[in-house]
């Protein structure tokens, strides 16, 4: 057997850890279908994510063999600021790779065009009225007012691991990053500016279908020409806490003729539900397969950026539910760009949902819409592959990529937006005026006082 290229380090948690934050993932489920402390929530994940950040600097065996390996460069999660640290601790340039998409852009030296750029978690398209470029930058001072609470939580991990004199922010860090690549693409994003340190990787995960289980053939097999629909929430999602609101969506199910998917625990259903005869459960689905094969309508997902890229790679429309995160921000660009609909789950009913899951699958200008999209998406020049293999290659050889890294980082805000040069344009405007009003006002002056000397 061929030895295997890569060496795996496990880093293991402790059990009575575990446990407890099995604990806390739960009752933040809970807190995400009734949109209660969802921030808070948030903050408390993030603190969850510094601890496990000081158990990892605890652990100097690991550490020290992550050194000894001499690597060229760490290519690190960036949703998690820890990654940054240890990659600094260890003296490794860094490629960034994040999960989301690109929609809060100051940490990466792109000037926040907020006119048209909407900011994460606002819900705004690129198409903005004045009121809604309001809301985008309260937005905009929202984002880094949260940002900076989060860099806060790991102070303690800087102040410990790093010696006075050379403790890193996060903002150096961010600075100091050879490229950055981003979950997403412009055939989901609405267009705008990148830096040469900017890449956009989505839709790597897609892939041609393969055939699906003799099971569910036989299933989709029944749905005639109505098809079936494939309904997916994700992994975190693949149950729910509240039978509400899985009650109506199998209520809304019951009111279509199609045949349904759907990804669910099977030992969680709630067992005070009857479920909808044309209504199939199952604890995992092939959802790359269903969605390329040629009887799938509809995707009911909570818009994960995932899911929202393999829907848009097979054609297939969608109506979403967003939960958290930026479900809600990807909800409102299928919505944008035709690719479906969405219903906030506090507005979810039965008759709604099957309203809307009709609407989606009978008016074909939503499969026109992401047909279109799925030929920008294949026929785009380069795969992403590689992309990022030829990336890595190049900042490897090169050092790092500082040649790519814009003069903006070491610029403060009034600078990179000319404030202090449009101060000083209208100081010069108003004081050219303001001479020119007292200039006229002399010669008027010494005019009228000419002229009362002659007809005296």
């Amino acid at each position: 057997m061929q030895e295997s290229p890569y060496r795996v380090v496990t880093w293991n948690l402790d059990e009575n850890y575990l446990k407890e934050f099995s604990d806390f993932f739960r009752e933040s489920s809970k807190n995400i279908f009734t949109g209660r402390n969802e921030l808070h929530s948030f903050f408390t994940f993030v603190g969850q994510m510094s601890r496990q950040c000081k158990m990892i600097f605890n652990q100097t065996s690991i550490l020290n063999l992550l050194k000894e390996e001499k690597y060229d460069i760490a290519v690190i999660d960036s949703f998690n600021p820890c990654s940054f640290l240890v990659s600094e601790k260890l003296g490794f340039p860094i490629i960034a790779t994040h999960p989301l998409a690109l929609r809060s852009s100051w940490h990466t030296g792109i000037s926040s065009l907020l006119s048209y750029m909407p900011v994460a978690h606002s819900q705004l398209t690129d198409h903005m009225d004045f009121f809604k470029r309001v809301k985008n930058v309260f937005a905009y001072i929202g984002s880094v007012v949260v940002e900076s609470k989060i860099h806060s939580l790991f102070d303690d991990v800087i102040e410990e691991h790093f010696p006075a004199g050379s403790r890193p922010t996060f903002v150096e860090l961010y600075k100091k990053t050879s490229l950055w690549m981003y979950n997403t693409d412009f055939t989901i994003e609405f267009p705008h500016p990148l830096l040469p340190h900017v890449l956009y990787i989505g839709g790597l995960l897609t892939k041609p279908a393969q055939p699906v289980s003799q099971e569910l053939e036989h299933f989709i097999s029944q749905s005639g020409e109505h098809g079936f629909i494939i309904v997916a929430f994700g992994s975190m999602m693949a149950s729910s806490p509240y039978t509400e609101f899985v009650k109506e969506m199998n209520d809304g199910f019951a009111k279509i003729p199609q045949k349904v998917i759907w990804r669910y625990r099977i030992s969680e259903w709630p067992k005070e539900l009857q479920l909808a005869p044309n209504v199939k459960i199952m604890d995992w689905i092939p959802q790359n397969d269903l969605l390329g094969h040629p009887k799938a309508r509809l995707l009911v997902t909570h818009g994960g950026i995932n899911s929202v890229q393999e829907a848009i790679y097979h054609g297939v429309p969608m109506v979403a539910i967003p939960l958290f995160g930026d479900q809600f921000d990807n909800a409102v660009r299928i919505k944008a760009k035709h690719l479906g609909t969405f219903i906030p789950k506090d507005q979810l009913k039965a008759e709604k949902f099957a309203d809307a899951i009709r609407h989606v699958i009978e008016d074909k200008s939503y499969k026109k819409s992401i047909e279109r999209l799925n030929v920008i998406q294949r026929s785009q020049p380069f795969p992403k592959e590689q992309q990022i293999v030829r990336w890595v290659e190049h900042i490897v050889t090169v050092g790092g990529a500082n040649h790519l890294i814009p003069y903006s980082y070491q610029q403060p805000l009034y600078q990179q937006y000319l404030l202090d040069v449009i101060l000083f344009v209208c100081v010069c405007f108003i004081g050219a005026c303001y001479l020119t009003v007292k200039v006229l006002r002399l010669f008027i002056q010494r005019l009228c006082s000419v002229r009362k000397v002659k007809q005296s």
